[in-house]
């Protein structure tokens, strides 16, 4: 990959410590003119699931470059850390999925490595912080347009650690599908395609509570809940200036059902 001026950067770290800033540090000794784009770092702590789907949706509007994701609580184990090859740029990570899906929202990997080349790294590596002292580092070069193939052997992309496909079944009535994240405003992202919404009714009910079937939030009154396509082309609930995840009392991994009323 040719030199590149943008790196981006999602993580679990929080805002509180300075674990962002180290992070940024290292990139900035190595890679100076990089610019860097804090996709976030409120994903919540751990939750893999909630940082790949994050990635995911926003990869495909974010410039050509070298993502960074970390979510790791496998950190210091025998996990791998990966670098990953697409046609819309590199993904830098944990092999414990966090990056598959962004990967197939870029176009598919094309090459996969394992991140072992010791000359890539921080002369001295944390157990406990391989977003500053590998992933950081190897972003930097690979911004610099070093080759992939020199941060490590090969992987073979078929034996990358995946998610387990999230719940999406039809049922009689409508469809069944798990709740895949939960955003900043309280509305409950499904794992469904929003194409599970054509031919229900326009007023549906989501685990057992009335809802209306449309496609933005203002088609339901204020307080009700409304089910819709979102900006990610998945089935979303929300509530017209409220919180859809505090009105339905679910969390991520639960499998919601939809169905006309």
């Amino acid at each position: 990959m040719a030199r590149t001026t943008w790196i981006s950067l999602t993580t679990d770290y929080g805002l509180a410590d300075g674990f962002v800033a180290a992070c940024h540090g290292v990139l900035a000794r190595l890679a100076p003119a990089a610019r860097v784009i804090d996709v976030t770092h409120l994903v919540p702590p751990a939750d893999v699931r909630r940082g790949a789907a994050v990635l995911a949706q926003a990869v495909p509007y974010l410039p050509e470059g070298v993502h960074v994701a970390v979510v790791d609580p496998g950190v210091g184990t025998s996990r791998r850390g990966i670098g990953l090859a697409s046609p819309g740029g590199l993904l830098v990570g944990p092999d414990n999925g966090l990056l598959l899906d962004a990967a197939t929202a870029l176009g598919g990997i094309t090459a996969a490595v394992e991140l072992t080349n010791p000359a890539w790294l921080t002369p001295t590596v944390s157990r406990t912080f391989h977003g500053r002292d590998v992933f950081a580092p190897v972003a930097a070069r690979l911004a610099l347009g070093v080759p992939l193939a020199e941060a490590g052997p090969a992987v073979d992309p078929a034996a990358l650690v995946r998610l387990p496909t999230p719940v999406v079944r039809r049922t009689d009535d409508g469809f069944a599908a798990e709740v895949l994240t939960v955003d900043h405003f309280g509305n409950v992202q499904l794992a469904a395609p929003a194409g599970l919404l054509d031919g229900l009714p326009e007023q549906v009910r989501v685990a057992g509570r009335t809802a209306v079937r449309g496609r933005t939030f203002g088609d339901a009154a204020v307080g009700e809940l409304v089910v819709y396509p979102d900006s990610a082309g998945l089935v979303a609930v929300a509530v017209n200036t409220g919180r859809a995840v505090d009105r339905l009392g679910v969390r991520p991994g639960e499998v919601v059902p939809v169905d006309g009323s």
